[in-house]
């Protein structure tokens, strides 16, 4: 089993940049594809980007392309997420993801092992 801690959480104006750390233990994290997702107050889980176990693919939703960023090393069993241009409405708590299935998902439900999350707020 793998254990997740994200971090690099924090507030920040809009345009500003973050980048997010999930600093996996327990397994080695080239074993998983892995994934961001953010919760805004009464929304439902959103799918943000996914990287394949190499790092050689990834994915990310509509609305950040071109902001954000996912990206994974492997020596370090870190994945990381980063964040540009901020918006308002990227506020949100993210959480990373690990999947043991071979192929990527959007699907939060599809997903294994989970961080605790960290609150990102972007005011105007």
């Amino acid at each position: 089993q793998v254990q997740l801690v994200e971090s690099g959480g924090g507030s920040v104006q809009a345009g500003g940049s973050l980048r997010l750390s999930c600093a996996a233990s327990g397994q080695t994290l080239s074993s998983y594809i892995m994934g961001w997702f953010r919760q805004a107050p009464g929304k439902e889980r959103e799918f943000v980007a996914a990287v394949s176990r190499t790092g050689g693919t990834t994915y990310s939703t509509g609305s950040v392309k071109g902001r954000f960023t996912i990206s994974r090393d492997n020596a370090k069993n870190t994945v990381y997420l980063q964040m540009s241009s901020l918006k308002p409405e990227d506020t949100a708590v993210y959480y990373c993801a690990a999947l043991v299935s071979p192929f990527i998902s959007r699907r939060a439900s599809e997903y294994d092992y989970w961080g605790q999350g960290t609150q990102v707020t972007v005011s105007s």
